[in-house]
């Protein structure tokens, strides 16, 4: 069974739950909701790590949801392991899946819609990464720059 991560920062909280609720009554996933569970100010690195400690393999996936979703990526993406990628439509969220094997995908709780962030979210959760000639690229984007 896929396990899902998610946290969001104050600004995401409202969307998170939203996605949380959504994600539980679909019965498809191990859904693990890492907080914030109040609307009090917290910092969006601190819950971006809780997130990208938890993805250990394929079958792992994480969503981040601050208020852009831009400094929930910024974050993830200092970890060598995570290829987060945050997304504004079904299309990008498709191509963050089948070309860059993203497994965190990160959502702006101010500037997403509800609808089009349900509609993201199932693509990117339906998307399997297509392989081939993107692999080399992937392995590229991992690598440790030197």
């Amino acid at each position: 069974m896929i396990k899902i991560y998610i946290a969001s920062d104050h600004a995401g909280l409202e969307l998170k739950t939203k996605v949380v609720s959504e994600l539980r009554s679909a019965r498809q996933y191990e859904v693990h909701d890492l907080g914030p569970q109040t609307g009090d100010s917290v910092d969006y690195p601190d819950f971006a790590d809780l997130v990208c400690k938890k993805i250990q393999g394929p079958s792992d996936l994480g969503i981040l949801i601050c208020g852009s979703g831009q400094g929930m990526a910024m974050r993830a993406n200092k970890y060598s392991h995570i290829r987060a990628a945050l997304c504004w439509n079904p299309e990008i969220a498709k191509l963050s899946r089948e070309h860059n094997d993203a497994n965190i995908l990160c959502m702006g709780g101010r500037v997403t819609d509800h609808a089009v962030c349900l509609e993201m979210l199932s693509v990117f959760l339906k998307t399997a990464f297509a392989g081939g000639r993107h692999l080399q690229r992937v392995d590229k984007v991992s690598a440790p720059v030197r």
